[in-house]
């Protein structure tokens, strides 16, 4: 698995990303050993490129990669590199947007020390911050990178108006935004946005947050603490049609000799817009699937098959700041 160039951030990753945001509790419970191995098995397969957040449980999932990682970056920190995010904070029982000056300088520091690092390589917005200026965001965070906290500065769920206001202050080398076989709004604009200014473009949720891996049935149970369990994306009519999607997917990948979510990963990154996709697990099994779809090359003719098959399905929105 050859790396590649993260945009404009020069930033050499490889084109699987490990995401943590299973490991912070909005999943339900886990088992934590499961957990690191996973993360070990995939940097020992060449992954070099894992993505977390200070809302990810708050310390929880940053400080479970950090130990998981702990060794590597102790002794071979330039070759690993930590994307985190922040701009979100609880108040009482409720999240909230907050990317004031003094609050990203306080997440920096919390999630520095949950990491045990020195700096963090990328930094994203984990959200627009309506009440905010872009410009003390963007000014705020390239001070950080003067002082050597963070490396590199990204956004993420941002539009192309916003990317380009926030740009004008410090350029937003990196987007992260949600993109899967039931969620393709970003291809309209934003993505053509990304190639044309040569924004890296890390995908989050290219399994459709489980829809497409080939797991899921109609009365599908989730664990305590879940947020799917309350998701419209999971219930339902349109949730039935989309596993009848999945089946002709599963087809379809089976006739070229590929699981259904190697397919899934492998569409997300034949758009030629994106660099990475984000892929989620606790399961070190998952880890040797998620590297093999990247050196899956999807032929034209099976992207067409694919466009024909989702012809039928529903697509979906996801949850939000404020609604996880």
């Amino acid at each position: 698995m050859d790396n590649v160039t993260l945009g404009r951030s020069g930033l050499q990753v490889s084109p699987i990303c490990i995401g943590t945001w299973q490991l912070g509790g909005d999943w339900g419970e886990f088992d934590e050993g499961a957990a690191i191995e996973a993360i070990r098995q995939a940097r020992s397969l060449g992954i070099n490129f894992f993505d977390t957040a200070q809302g990810y449980g708050w310390g929880r999932s940053e400080e479970l990669l950090g130990r998981a990682l702990a060794d590597e970056l102790r002794s071979s920190r330039d070759e690993v590199v930590i994307a985190t995010k922040g701009g979100l904070r609880m108040e009482g029982d409720e999240q909230k947007r907050d990317s004031s000056p003094e609050w990203l300088r306080e997440g920096v520091k919390r999630s520095l020390d949950a990491l045990g690092i020195d700096h963090i390589d990328l930094f994203q917005l984990h959200w627009p911050d309506p009440d905010t200026p872009f410009a003390e965001t963007a000014a705020a965070l390239q001070e950080l990178v003067e002082e050597g906290r963070i490396s590199h500065v990204g956004v993420s769920n941002f539009d192309p108006a916003q990317i380009d206001e926030f740009s004008r202050t410090r350029p937003a080398e990196t987007l992260q935004p949600v993109y899967h076989l039931f969620r393709r709004e970003v291809e309209d604009d934003l993505l053509p946005y990304c190639r044309e200014h040569d924004v890296g473009v890390l995908a989050y949720g290219p399994l459709g947050h489980g829809l497409l891996t080939g797991t899921m049935v109609e009365d599908q149970e989730f664990r305590d603490g879940d947020w799917r369990a309350g998701s419209a994306v999971f219930q339902g009519d349109g949730f039935r049609r989309n596993l009848q999607a999945v089946d002709r997917l599963s087809e379809l990948a089976e006739e070229i000799g590929i699981s259904v979510s190697q397919l899934a990963i492998a569409w997300v990154l034949a758009n030629p817009a994106v660099h990475v996709a984000i892929v989620g697990t606790r399961n070190p099994e998952h880890i040797a699937s998620a590297v093999g779809a990247a050196e899956v090359s999807l032929p034209a003719e099976v992207l067409v098959r694919i466009d024909s098959v989702m012809e039928g399905a529903v697509q979906v929105g996801g949850p939000s700041a404020e609604g996880v």
